[in-house]
């Protein structure tokens, strides 16, 4: 299984944001699963990778040409793979993901985990979308997929289909027990 997380080259402020993020690694290596990220080496991109390859797992990463200096491209990874935009990247990262998590990270990694909850609504994304809501990160976008439901925007059953949770027992259960929405009719 190809596990997608999205990421930031940052590391963040609290050093919580590293620690979590290793165990997410040390998790997806035990379980002989597959690293599908951004491709860089630094911040919590850099440290997701490092923990996958030190657990003897497997790392694909997929970073525009663009940000290889920027984000410093990770050489020691099982596969890198170079694309032209960020289009293309997210793109590649859906098509071989089979689960997507988002760890904290800036407005890129936002946009990322949206655009596969969004797909999952129309049906071009049948994965499981996670956000790994280490120290309450993302509670204000959970409250936001709550406000939606409540103002009619969402449905329940939408919005069950979209995990915040810090728990990788619960993380694992929900990828295994997973089932696509239905696909949205207007």
């Amino acid at each position: 299984m190809n596990i997608t997380v999205y990421c930031g080259a940052s590391e963040g402020l609290n050093n919580i944001y590293r620690e979590k993020t290793i165990k997410l690694g040390q998790w997806i290596a035990k379980k002989n699963y597959n690293l599908v990220y951004g491709g860089g080496k630094v911040g919590l991109m850099g440290a997701i990778a490092d923990t996958v390859i030190l657990n003897e797992g497997k790392v694909i990463g997929i970073i525009p040409k663009f940000l290889e200096e920027r984000e410093i491209a990770h050489t020691g990874i099982s596969e890198l793979i170079s694309v032209d935009n960020m289009s293309e990247r997210k793109y590649q990262m859906i098509e071989l993901g089979d689960a997507f998590i988002a760890l904290p990270g800036g407005p890129g990694t936002l946009e990322e985990i949206t655009e596969v909850i969004s797909w999952a609504r129309i049906g071009k994304n049948n994965s499981p979308c996670i956000l790994y809501n280490i120290n309450g990160y993302f509670d204000n976008l959970r409250a936001m997929y709550d406000g939606m439901v409540s103002e009619g925007f969402l449905t329940q059953d939408d919005r069950d289909k979209i995990l915040f949770s810090t728990d990788i027992v619960e993380i694992e259960d929900f990828i295994m027990n997973y089932k696509a929405p239905k696909i949205r009719r207007y």
